[in-house]
Order: structure tokens, then sequence, then C-alpha cells
């Protein structure tokens, strides 16, 4: 069986590979982000964590702040050296600049997805706080079962608050084949029509970082500035620094 890896320009997977996608602006992409996807990585036995910068954002209408070559630039470098992590142009812009939809990208991955392929989505729990505003919201866990990350002592009826209309939470007893023990919590979403699809969580994940608060220090005066580092990968922090990024 020979392995493919996969590449910017498309995804090829060896049989039965589990692959996490994990989309978002990455604008820019931190250490919040890797936190977040080693945890996963590690609990699911992912083989590969796809990390996907967006291309139109159709919650943000005004944009991204840093280009998507940029992006995707500073992304790369976010995870040189990591095996288990790849850039995926999935998410890339749209003919037309038509807005990206997960539930589209999704669906096309998953088709590509060889015998045996398992594909999960990735998110932190302020991503699945607006997952209701998607679009097909209540179709995004069928077609990949998601995997969330959450704040600790973040109580699940927090999570099912911000369920899409139509869907319900489930918990999977222990010991189950969906339950995956350890560092992760296993549950079930139900839809109307009564199918089921796994829900992960990934509990007590300390990872206080945001894009947004880092693009503020940014502009702001040069010790600020010294602290959004801190947050940011060094070969991320160089290219801001060397493209002018946010200022």
């Amino acid at each position: 069986m020979r392995e493919h890896q996969p590449t910017e320009r498309s995804e090829a997977f060896y049989e039965g590979s589990r692959v996490a996608f994990f989309g978002g602006s990455f604008d820019p992409p931190h250490l919040g982000h890797l936190a977040v996807a080693r945890a996963a990585r590690a609990a699911l036995q992912l083989d590969t964590v796809l990390f996907a910068p967006v291309g139109a954002q159709p919650l943000k209408p005004q944009g991204s702040a840093a280009s998507f070559e940029d992006r995707v630039a500073m992304t790369r470098l976010a995870i040189a050296g990591d095996p288990g992590f790849a850039v995926s142009l999935a998410d890339a812009p749209r003919p037309g600049f038509a807005p990206n939809y997960t539930i589209d990208t999704l669906l096309a991955l998953r088709a590509g997805l060889p015998p045996g392929g398992a594909l999960f989505c990735l998110m932190g729990a302020d991503t699945f706080a607006g997952l209701r505003r998607w679009h097909r919201a209540a179709e995004v866990p069928f077609a990949a079962p998601l995997i969330v990350a959450s704040r600790p002592g973040q109580p699940l009826d927090g999570l099912m608050e911000a369920l899409p209309e139509g869907l319900s939470m489930e918990a999977v007893p222990q010991g189950s084949p969906a339950d995956q023990g350890g560092s992760v919590r296993a549950c079930s979403l139900v839809n109307c029509p009564g199918d089921r699809t796994p829900f992960y969580l990934l509990p007590g994940l300390h990872v206080e970082i945001s894009a947004s608060g880092i693009r503020t220090l940014l502009c702001a005066a040069r010790q600020d500035a010294a602290t959004a580092r801190d947050w940011l990968p060094e070969s991320v922090w160089e290219i801001i620094r060397s493209r002018g990024l946010y200022r």
C-alpha cells in the first residue's frame, strides 16, 4: 500500500487514513491553532490535520485583514516540520468571489477519501458557538463528525445551546464503540429523521489566544507588538514583520 502525502494543490490520502479539516481565516495562524490541532490529532489518532485558510468567509463580509496568499504563506510556515499537518487549498477563493461554504468543502474532501478513510471537522468552541448561522448548518456534522476544542470548565449544556435547529445531543455510554476514552468525550448528534453522527469534545484546553487580539496588538505600540510575538510561531512573526502585515 503506497502512502500519498497531501499537497497544497490536491488532497491524496492513503487507504484508511483519518483526516481532520481545520478551516478558518488563519489571520494570522497562532500557537492556539497549533495547540488545538495537536490535541485533536493525539486524542482521535488522526493521520493528518488539514489547515485550510478560507477564501471568502460568508459570516465575515468585511473579509480578512491579510490577503489569502499571505495567510497561506503564514500557515505553511506555522506548520512546517510537523508531518502530521498539511496546508490545504480546499477552501481557496471561488470564481467570482463566491462565498466558501464548509458543507461544500467537506463533501468534496470526503468524496476524495479512499476506502476506509474517515473525515472529521475540527474547530474551536468559539467557532462552534456560531455554527447555527452556517449555510446548511444541520448537515455539516453529517458530512464530517465534529471535533470541538472546548475551554476549561465549559459545560456540555452550553454547547447544546449552539446546535443548529433540528439537532440534539446524546451522551455515548462509556465503553461503547463510539467512546474514544482518554482525553476526548464522545457524544452523538441526532437529527429529526433519527440519523446519528459522532460528536467529539476535547475538554479543558486552555487556549486564550485570538487572531483578532493579535491583530489589535500588532497595530498598537511597539511593546504591544512584542506581546503578540509571544503568541505566534517565530516564522510567522518574521513574515508579518518582513511584509509589514497588520499595520
